[in-house]
């Protein structure tokens, strides 16, 4: 049996962005009648550990929605990784029914060894961060999951970094990293995997 209950999507930038980043994807979704929302994390320069970003995730969820209510999210780049934070370690797991992530490092990415802030030593391929939330990465198939990424990225890199294993994924063309916010190969296919049945 399948359902097709229409969450809020909650959209959770990447480094260095805000959730403005998500303006031209989330008037895309909200033409197609979902119910858009942003949220700005701070700091968002990789001086914060991304597992206190995740709790900043989590408390917005807290503030914003009832308790009751089921959640669809979309992770973009480090973003994906909070994301991820908040439904293997903070109970989202609990709420979350489809997960999206785009060019997101879920194996880490070796631009991130030319910063020693502490977010993002976190994102260094085979980091304790990455190691743990990796270790039971099997979870995520509770969920509808869904990671697009590009062979072009020069900012996840390796870029079959994106790669997971689980759920569905979706290689895109894209030539830069930015772009797989406004492409519209991109936005079509989350419009779809957000309006996909999901199974219970």
């Amino acid at each position: 049996m399948t359902t097709k209950q229409q969450n809020p999507v909650l959209l959770v930038h990447g480094i260095n962005d805000t959730g403005a980043v998500f303006n031209k994807m989330a008037l895309y979704l909200r033409q197609r009648g979902l119910s858009v929302y942003t949220v700005d994390l701070v700091p968002n320069n990789g001086a914060e550990v991304l597992d206190k970003l995740a709790q900043q995730v989590a408390n917005y969820i807290a503030a914003t929605f009832e308790p009751e209510q089921p959640l669809d999210l979309v992770g973009f780049s480090m973003g994906g990784l909070i994301s991820r934070y908040y439904i293997q370690r903070l109970g989202g797991i609990e709420r979350v029914q489809r997960f999206i992530t785009i060019s997101s490092p879920h194996k880490g990415t070796v631009i991130a060894y030319g910063s020693w802030l502490p977010g993002c030593m976190q994102m260094r391929p085979h980091s304790p961060f990455i190691e743990d939330l990796n270790s039971d990465v099997q979870m995520l198939k509770q969920l509808n999951f869904t990671s697009i990424w590009t062979p072009y990225d020069l900012m996840i890199i390796p870029a079959e970094s994106s790669q997971i294993g689980i759920g569905k994924e979706i290689t895109l063309p894209v030539v830069l990293h930015p772009l797989m916010l406004t492409d519209s190969r991109s936005l079509a296919i989350v419009a779809k995997a957000l309006t996909e049945p999901v199974i219970p």
